[in-house]
């Protein structure tokens, strides 16, 4: 089938680069390049943020699946939460562009925006249409209050996409709640999470092997903001006096220094006396990563709230036991008391006496991490969130009557 996905601020592109990738942008190549293996003719819309004497129209990015580059606003970076005024724009281009090289058989918006842009598209031309929001805006004010920087209105506009989609891609359980709550008609709602790597992302040698260290390697994998909790971690290392954490995110190590964040987390740790305990490794390149996890003995993920967090699901497929905090898409990706341990936000002391659990048994930490790779293979591994993303599409098709087009596989 021919599959639009409209991912307005999040390129694929910018996945290949690394460094200013974030998680929507490599969800949304992988399923991408995932649904193009599975003999789909995929087409990327995303917003072009060069001129087109530096980025083409149409770029190919694998056998089945082109990245276009819409231009509309201006043709430089612009922060995510800006991009609004030119979504009608968005969708009237792409629109234009089916007319030129074929419509689709289904459209999928990716974020609150990308959906606005996909609904009014999908809507005049009569193309059944699915939305992935990655992350609720009532969720984000509900916790970030003032500090929260979207529109005003990206509540109400999220709840409109979300009423008149024809299916809604949830990526946790948690999400479907919040939808639920919200009076999204539960009927058209689906989860299928996020996907990891599993090629990559896969058990190393020497687990747990602490030779040559003097205690245990905690590892948190996070943006440096304030939500991510990693402040409580550091707190909770007064607990576990041996213990090491290693803080991967950020910046790069260069220029931490400069970076506000980096700062006040360096003041928490003095003030805790634990300083000497803590090491921020700036941003480390994803290909890397692997690595990094095979060197912890625990992964921690700390967040007041999380819509999904990956960094749960690379840590067990990496065979790694993970402590994280009992919030949004944590709920659905750590089983307590089998792949590691739920504890409540915000609270150090849980959060050191699960970790102590782990770090004191060297058999309960070899069987989460066993546990944990086996579930992430099972439930995580980018193949089968692809085949449960086009399921649904054809389930979207079915209900809505539509006809697809001869290049369905």
């Amino acid at each position: 089938m021919r599959i639009a996905m409209i991912s307005e601020h999040a390129s694929p592109l910018a996945a290949l680069g690394g460094i200013d990738a974030g998680g929507q942008n490599v969800h949304v190549a992988a399923l991408a390049r995932h649904l193009a293996e599975r003999g789909h003719d995929v087409c990327v819309y995303t917003r072009r943020d060069r001129p087109f004497d530096d980025l083409a129209e149409r770029v190919p990015l694998a056998p089945g699946l082109t990245v276009v580059n819409v231009p509309v606003g201006p043709p430089y970076p612009v922060p995510k939460d800006e991009l609004l005024p030119w979504m009608d724009d968005f969708s009237d281009w792409m629109q234009q562009d089916w007319s030129r090289h074929g419509r689709p058989d289904v459209v999928h918006g990716h974020f609150w925006m990308s959906g606005l842009a996909a609904l009014r598209a999908a809507q005049a031309t009569g193309i059944p249409m699915a939305q992935t929001f990655h992350a609720l805006g009532a969720v984000k004010r509900r916790h970030q209050g003032a500090e929260d920087t979207s529109p005003a209105t990206r509540v109400a506009l999220e709840a409109a996409v979300a009423a008149r989609a024809d299916a809604v891609i949830a990526t946790c359980s948690d999400e479907v709640a919040e939808l639920s709550a919200a009076g999204v008609d539960t009927s058209r709602t689906y989860v299928v999470p996020c996907g990891v790597d599993t090629t990559a992302f896969r058990p190393g040698e020497g687990h747990g092997d602490r030779s040559g260290r003097a205690g245990p390697t905690l590892l948190t994998v996070a943006r440096l903001v304030p939500r991510k909790g990693i402040d409580t971690i550091i707190d909770a290392l007064a607990q576990l006096p041996t213990a090491r954490l290693v803080i991967v995110g950020g910046p790069p190590a260069a220029e931490l220094s400069g970076d506000a964040e980096a700062h006040r987390l360096v003041q928490v740790a003095t003030r805790a006396g634990v300083r000497h305990q803590v090491h921020l490794a700036g941003a480390v390149a994803h290909e890397k990563m692997p690595s990094v996890y095979h060197a912890a003995d625990v992964v921690v993920a700390a967040p007041w709230y999380e819509p999904f967090g990956i960094t749960p699901v690379e840590a067990a497929a990496c065979g790694r036991p993970v402590v994280a905090t009992a919030v949004g898409g944590l709920l659905d990706t750590v089983v307590d008391g089998v792949t590691g341990f739920l504890v409540p936000p915000r609270d150090s002391r849980a959060l050191a006496t699960a970790v102590a659990r782990i770090t004191s048994s060297p058999r309960l930490s070899r069987s989460f991490g066993v546990r944990a790779a086996e579930r992430a293979q099972d439930r995580y591994a980018w193949p089968r969130v692809a085949e449960q993303t086009e399921a649904i599409y054809r389930h979207t098709l079915t209900r809505s009557g539509a006809a697809v087009g001869s290049v369905t596989q």
